[in-house]
């Protein structure tokens, strides 16, 4: 294997020293759970080859405290959709820091950004702000109770990761994970068969809209008539596909409106806000409840999302994203044929995705390992295990090396799997494409 080693070796990109980031990674597993704030920070996908902490970004790109630049195709999970430090909204930002941004008074910016998102998303009719997708999401259950007088719930794709959705069962009540249930995406059989063994008991069907997979036409509109036979709200979580897809979201795209939907990632370029929309005499049964936190009134995050939906609406950043993503999946589909690596493009063009199809476990993942390891070193920033982004920064030159990029990676990936290389062990990060319970 010694041998073998090399021979991949002898083809692959050399290795990037990433010193710095590891000494202060080490330093911080001793004070921080975990290590970082972040679940599914880099130094998990390939351990050792990628970045740990960023210095700074712009545009497309970041760079890392070791002094490696990177082609970010990650863009902080979606939440950078104009590019690092987007100079509008930053300067909105910025003015509201300077006037003040935390009172126990409401800044008038928060009615600026809800006639906006009134405006811009089918089913708003109202709305109500939070500071993160899961607080949006929770929200949205926990008044789909109120409104329905039910207790379950019938969920599909990554919510969030609060009790009632959390992908792991450990902190867990039973009796939470007993009212949570789910379903085969693309499938209305699969919804039905669940709503029917528990009629009368769910509150709301609530789902991403797409995951890898995009909906086969009539789903959603299916879904959320299976949801109103049974009595139930279909509440779409649009947390990554929102302002992506389109911008009223893929509601928008696809045509169905829901009763209610969330929003956060893409709608502020990365300051921290999220939203619940839905239709008026719905969102009005919230103050049944008490949902609250001193941040949510925080007027910054809501300035730059003012700024972000008008830029999304006074230039063609959509269709760009739409644009660049189609020739990135095409150029990656090209690339696939030419080398006769067994993988396939997956996702929508705004957010595309590269599936490894080999048959052996084994082989799968030593391609996937080696395809990562390769763009990274080569400084291209991949996901391997969510989805890619693109954002108005993106250039047609930018895709251009990033296929150059992945054209690399997968003749490293064609020749090792020749000579029987296997990827060493490595930390193994959960990824399912097919039923969206993944990431966030």
């Amino acid at each position: 294997m010694m041998d073998n080693e090399r021979s991949v070796e002898s083809i692959s990109a050399l290795p990037r020293s990433y010193a710095r980031s590891q000494e202060l990674f080490a330093r911080a597993q001793e004070i921080i759970a975990g290590g970082t704030t972040l679940g599914k920070a880099p130094s998990t996908l390939i351990p050792g080859e990628y970045p740990i902490y960023a210095a700074r970004g712009r545009g497309a790109h970041l760079w890392d405290i070791d002094g490696h630049c990177f082609l970010d195709w990650i863009l902080a999970y979606g939440i950078i959709i104009l590019g690092y430090c987007d100079p509008d909204v930053d300067r909105a930002a910025i003015r509201e820091i300077e006037e003040g941004f935390a009172f126990p008074l409401t800044r008038p910016v928060q009615n600026e950004l809800a006639e906006l998102l009134v405006e811009v998303i089918p089913c708003a009719e109202m709305v109500h702000f939070f500071k993160t997708g899961s607080d949006a999401t929770t929200a949205a259950v926990r008044l789909a109770r109120i409104v329905t007088g039910r207790d379950k719930v019938v969920r599909w794709g990554y919510n969030g990761w609060h009790d009632w959705c959390c992908i792991r069962e450990a902190g867990i009540p039973r009796k939470v994970r007993e009212d949570v249930l789910t379903f085969r995406y693309n499938d209305l059989n699969s919804l039905e068969d669940v709503l029917s063994q528990n009629r009368d008991q769910v509150a709301c069907v609530l789902m991403m809209p797409l995951e890898i997979e995009p909906p086969q036409p009539g789903f959603l509109a299916g879904a959320k008539a299976l949801a109103h036979d049974h009595g139930a709200l279909f509440i779409l979580d649009e947390m990554r596909s929102g302002f992506h897809l389109a911008l009223g979201g893929a509601q928008e795209y696809y045509g169905v409106t829901p009763d209610l939907a969330t929003f956060s990632k893409a709608m502020s370029n990365g300051y921290a806000i999220s939203v619940l929309a839905g239709r008026r005499e719905l969102m009005r049964r919230l103050t049944e409840t008490y949902i609250s936190s001193t941040f949510f009134t925080n007027s910054i995050a809501m300035a730059a999302a003012v700024a972000t939906i008008q830029k999304l609406r006074r230039e063609q950043v959509i269709p760009h994203l739409w644009q660049i993503g189609q020739k990135l999946m095409d150029g990656l589909d090209r690339l696939i044929q030419e080398t006769g690596v067994e993988a396939h493009t997956a996702g929508v063009p705004p957010m595309p995705f590269l599936v490894f199809r080999y048959a052996d476990p084994e082989v799968r993942e030593t391609a996937r390992y080696l395809f990562y390891r390769e763009t990274a070193r080569r400084g291209v920033l991949l996901h391997p295990n969510h989805h890619w982004f693109v954002c108005a920064a993106h250039t047609e030159q930018d895709v251009a090396h990033t296929l150059e990029v992945c054209a690399d990676a997968f003749r490293v990936v064609k020749q090792a799997l020749a000579r029987g290389y296997r990827a060493p062990a490595f930390q193994e990060v959960r990824v399912t494409v097919s039923t969206g319970q993944d990431s966030p």
